[in-house]
């Protein structure tokens, strides 16, 4: 009797773009018409992806479209097979997004809106609770975020990432700001998201922290995002690749 073969599942990416087209006027572009961020294709899979690029080149933006923080113009997102605009509670309640600049409603508690992460989360406020001792916040829970410093305020976002098990993390300059353990936090965190299968997608200046991490990298320029290749395995000489292209060199090893 012979062997019945069972054709294998092929994995969908647990990011995906699709056509997507976005500029934050769209009446009033760039001078050749060119909109902020144009991406045909994209797939990213489980790992740790660095996002790199020039100021201004699109990698905040293109994370804000991913994280469901800017709806596309045109095309479509998915995260972890969800439809992020047609789908959305089951999209957000696998998404983690920690921002450059905390935008967190100023006259809610810290404590109410890491509670309502947890909710959407499916989970009890118990793992709220954890999420703000874990970053120093468990004593200021009490507080409106108004009346939080800029750096408790990174913290408290950083506290909402932190609940749960996200399968989709977006961290954009997420070590600026923040102190030696705090940061030391950060890194092992994404660490453990990307060895439990996640797909975390990092842009941030500081690449040594994160060089032993980094499954992928994505350059982002002049709206365009390419991925690139042949990144060495050695870590000295990683090191010195992603450097160069984050400073938007071309690699020489």
């Amino acid at each position: 009797m012979s062997e019945r073969r069972v054709a294998a599942v092929p994995l969908v990416p647990l990011v995906r773009l699709r056509d997507v087209r976005f500029a934050y006027d769209p009446r009033a572009g760039a001078a050749d018409g060119a909109p902020a961020l144009a991406c045909d294709a994209l797939d990213v899979g489980a790992g740790l992806t660095l996002v790199v690029g020039p100021n201004g080149a699109g990698k905040s933006t293109l994370l804000r479209l991913v994280a469901g923080v800017e709806p596309p113009q045109h095309g479509r997102v998915w995260l972890d097979g969800h439809d992020l605009w047609r789908d959305e509670v089951a999209a957000r309640a696998r998404l983690a997004y920690v921002p450059e600049h905390p935008e967190l409603a100023p006259y809610a508690s810290v404590g109410d809106v890491v509670r309502l992460v947890a909710r959407l989360r499916g989970l009890a406020d118990d793992a709220a609770w954890a999420a703000l001792e874990r970053v120093g916040l468990h004593d200021l829970a009490h507080r409106t975020v108004r009346e939080l410093s800029m750096g408790q305020r990174r913290r408290a976002l950083l506290a909402a990432a932190f609940v749960g098990e996200p399968r989709v993390v977006v961290l954009d300059e997420p070590l600026e700001a923040m102190d030696r353990p705090t940061r030391a936090a950060i890194v092992a965190w994404a660490a453990a998201r990307r060895a439990a299968g996640a797909a975390v997608l990092v842009a941030t200046h500081e690449v040594a922290p994160f060089a032993p991490l980094v499954d992928a990298v994505l350059v982002v320029a002049a709206g365009a995002v390419r991925r690139a290749t042949d990144m060495p395995d050695a870590l000295a000489a990683r090191a010195r690749w992603l450097d160069a292209i984050a400073g938007g060199e071309t690699p020489s090893l």
